[in-house]
């Protein structure tokens, strides 16, 4: 194992991590309050249970490294909604009433990260499809 497969478990540990939490929180928080809060920007009530479970699920899959880019893909679409429908009006570092984009612009580099480069050796991506990737 080399130091770039180390450093690709540690950003995979991380972004998952992060969803995993954003995605519980939203569900502990009552997933209602959320659905209204997305109704507030136009969008329907039922994205929010999509996007918790995406969150959630995926925050899972990322961190055991199981359709990494897939989910990659998925949260890479959250991200950017997130910054172009919530956070782009108040900047990046924020506005002083709310938050920046900043850490939904680094977990989007980081979702693409793992969008563009092939599954690492320590995930179940490789453990299980390991014929498909030696071929790619």
């Amino acid at each position: 194992m080399n130091s770039q497969q180390i450093g690709a478990l540690i950003l995979r540990i991380a972004l998952g991590l992060t969803f995993f939490i954003h995605g519980l929180s939203k569900f502990q928080g009552g997933i209602e309050n959320t659905a209204g809060f997305f109704q507030t920007l136009g969008l329907p009530g039922l994205a929010a249970y999509v996007v918790a479970l995406i969150e959630l699920i995926g925050g899972i899959a990322m961190i055991l490294g199981f359709g990494t880019r897939i989910v990659a893909a998925l949260f890479a679409i959250i991200l950017a909604g997130a910054i172009v429908k919530v956070k782009l009006a108040a900047g990046f570092l924020g506005n002083g009433q709310g938050a920046g984009y900043e850490l939904d612009f680094i977990l989007l580099a980081v979702s693409v990260y793992f969008i563009l480069n092939k599954p690492a050796s320590l995930s179940l991506d490789t453990k299980l499809f390991q014929s498909n990737v030696s071929q790619s």
